[in-house]
């Protein structure tokens, strides 16, 4: 029998320890960002558990009820979530931009007994549901003074969270997230980042992502560490937050670090503790040169997603790594590229990339209420990324495309993002996706969409770019230069809408 790296801790029983171990020092520091700055020790937020606890519990909420989130990054996110831990309960964190039809499918879809969301988000939430619901403010707060219900005991294997996929084509799957699995991510970054006690994250990315909670308020809460949380992100703030708070480590999505690099530079910029910044793809050589020198940070790619729950690949802290690949597997990270066969690649060759673990606690527990999707992705304990990488003979793994984003075009298969990566390397370029539109011959053309600041070069530039950079067999048909690309509430490219306009000016143009 494999014995969990968890033990038989839960999240509860992790925040009790600290709260007791070590109970003035810092957890969370929460930036409003309006000039209002919240520290909560170790004690404070076992209190904050408990008065989430009382919010729970008086809606009614025991063991296994799920009781969604629509919330901004705020201190009730972390009394619902860490209350949810004592009750036994699920949270389902959901995005606050959401529209009341897509709320109204996850909250149904979960099985949800009641709502908590902000002053913000109560119309749509309202809009979507007859569940009962609870706004931040004067409403919660009294609430949580109720009466705070005795912990029930709970198994590391119980889920504490249905975390949704950002769906870009179909409906969003609802990943099952337990106690282990959130310990068990905490802890496999905690040792990849060599975590300590005097760490802290800056924390920008929604909480409501998996990667704000697996990656940074875990891997702080295992090593008794403590995380810096602003409402929201801000590209011009950026450097300021990471100075004032004091943060060490940081995480951010690539459309906001672009974004970062392309505000204007401050007094700040350099003046940080930070000693590691992840990131995860589409970062061109180049921007990591430029983040690197300018906010004298090192950064380290790696590779997760909700499903996997802890990263299986991250580029190691120390020693030989290498940013332009997923990096090398992690402490609880089992992977395998294999051809479409299910054989093993050799060194050099392209294939899927599968996560070997646990259910429950290495990888997801499963899609909630959908075992045939669970089924396709999840067997004898690999999971089916569908990510295409390439395994390289140093051991280190490269990202080559996601199986469904493959271009077939000339009587070859070609990586989208491979051109995405030629295209981001063109100074003017700060974003940029490609896609393939099917044309009569049974095969597709290359369409680009970039996005360029000031002075936006013509596209014959960008053509030429591409031309001196790739084979002709990969240049693009057409390039368009846009102002934004359609993204979800996560910050990915909706790539379909691109393939349905694109294919829409294919046809009026006959």
């Amino acid at each position: 029998m494999d014995h969990p790296m968890t033990g038989a801790q839960t999240v509860a029983t992790l925040l009790a320890y600290w709260a007791g171990e070590t109970p003035s020092a810092p957890f969370l520091v929460f930036d409003d960002l309006a000039g209002n700055i919240e520290l909560v020790d170790y004690r404070g937020t076992m209190a904050l558990a408990r008065r989430g606890a009382a919010v729970l519990s008086g809606l009614g909420a025991g063991r296994g009820d799920r009781v969604a989130l629509v919330l901004d990054n705020s201190v009730e996110f972390f009394a619902c979530w860490f209350g949810a831990a004592l009750t036994g309960s699920v949270i389902v964190p959901l995005s606050p931009q959401l529209r009341a039809d897509d709320l109204g499918y996850a909250f149904g879809h979960a099985g949800c007994m009641a709502v908590v969301c902000g002053p913000a988000q109560a119309s749509a939430v309202r809009a979507g549901t007859p569940l009962p619901v609870v706004v931040t403010g004067a409403d919660f707060d009294r609430r949580a003074a109720g009466l705070v219900p005795t912990p029930v005991r709970v198994r590391p294997e119980d889920p504490l969270a249905i975390l949704y996929t950002s769906g870009t084509t179909d409906r969003p799957k609802g990943v099952i997230v337990t106690h282990a699995n959130y310990l068990t991510a905490g802890l496999t970054v905690a040792h990849g980042l060599r975590i300590r006690s005097d760490d802290r994250w800056l924390v920008v990315q929604p909480l409501f992502h998996a990667d704000a909670q697996y990656y940074c308020t875990m891997s702080a809460l295992v090593s008794g560490a403590s995380i810096a949380v602003a409402a929201r992100f801000s590209a011009t703030r950026w450097a300021a937050q990471a100075c004032i708070h004091g943060a060490t480590l940081t995480s951010l999505f690539a459309s906001s670090l672009r974004m970062i690099l392309a505000a204007p530079e401050t007094p700040y910029d350099a003046q940080n503790r930070l000693r590691a910044a992840l990131f995860a793809q589409n970062i061109s050589e180049a921007q990591l040169v430029r983040f690197r020198t300018r906010f004298e940070c090192p950064l380290r790619q790696l590779y997760g997603m909700t499903e996997t729950v802890a990263p299986p690949l991250l580029n190691p802290l120390f020693g030989p790594h290498d940013n332009a690949t997923l990096g090398l597997p992690t402490a609880s990270g089992r992977v395998r590229v294999v051809d479409p066969d299910g054989l093993d690649v050799v060194p050099g060759e392209v294939g899927e990339l599968l996560v070997g673990g646990l259910p429950g606690y290495t990888l997801m527990a499963g899609y909630h209420d959908d075992p045939e999707a669970t089924a396709a992705v999840l067997a004898d304990g690999w999971l089916r990324t569908g990510d295409l990488v390439r395994l390289r003979p140093d051991g280190f793994i490269a990202f080559h495309d996601r199986a469904d984003d493959v271009i077939r075009r000339l009587g070859e298969n070609i990586s989208a993002a491979e051109v995405e990566r030629v295209l981001a390397d063109h100074p003017t370029v700060t974003d940029c996706a490609v896609i393939g539109v099917p044309v009569p011959n049974g095969e597709e053309s290359i369409v680009a969409f970039v996005v360029c600041h000031q002075p936006v070069p013509h596209v014959s530039e960008l053509l030429a770019h591409c031309i001196e950079w790739l084979p002709r067999a990969k240049v693009p048909d057409r390039i368009d230069i846009v102002d934004t690309l359609p993204r979800t509430v996560i910050g990915r490219v909706r790539k379909q809408l691109l393939r349905v306009g694109a294919l829409a000016t294919e046809l009026a143009a006959g």
